[in-house]
């Protein structure tokens, strides 16, 4: 089953994107980054900007985030892919990143959260932008608590 992406959040004042592979089947039919409650994702963000926005709905969750300086997108605009889990991905298209300078003048950070997303990195480097792949915030990740969390307050700048 072809799956697509959603629309990139982010303004003019964004300094740090970060980047997963293809949002799950849940976070799709939500239309929501990291819908899935089972991720970890907004855990980690509320972490690491030193605010707590777990309990806040969508719309206020990315208020904050842009707040921050902190927009999201996806690498892959489509992809083939049963499920939600990255290894089912087939045939992926990314999507264009030569845009991001026009749409974000001041991204400084790119992050892939996790392996997936970070086999792109390289794509986006030869575009100029400093780089990092995040540990993985699914809820799968857990084992690596304390370390997953110093890495995203650090590139998060929490730290």
């Amino acid at each position: 089953m072809i799956k697509h992406g959603l629309k990139p959040v982010f303004n003019s004042s964004t300094r740090i994107l970060i980047l997963g592979s293809l949002p799950s089947d849940e976070s799709i039919q939500r239309q929501e980054y990291y819908g899935n409650p089972g991720n970890d994702f907004w855990k980690l963000v509320s972490a690491a900007i030193d605010e707590d926005i777990t309990r806040l709905d969508y719309a206020c969750k990315i208020a904050k985030l842009k707040e921050h300086g902190i927009g999201l997108w996806d690498v892959l605009r489509s992809s083939e892919r049963e499920g939600s889990m990255d290894e089912n991905i087939l045939r992926p298209e990314m999507n264009d990143f030569g845009c991001l300078s026009k749409w974000m003048p001041k991204l400084e950070l790119i992050c892939f959260n996790g392996k997936k997303a970070g086999a792109h990195e390289g794509a986006l480097r030869t575009l100029g932008y400093k780089t990092i792949i995040l540990p993985s915030s699914s809820g799968a990740n857990r084992r690596y608590g304390a370390e997953r969390l110093g890495v995203w307050k650090a590139a998060l700048g929490g730290e």
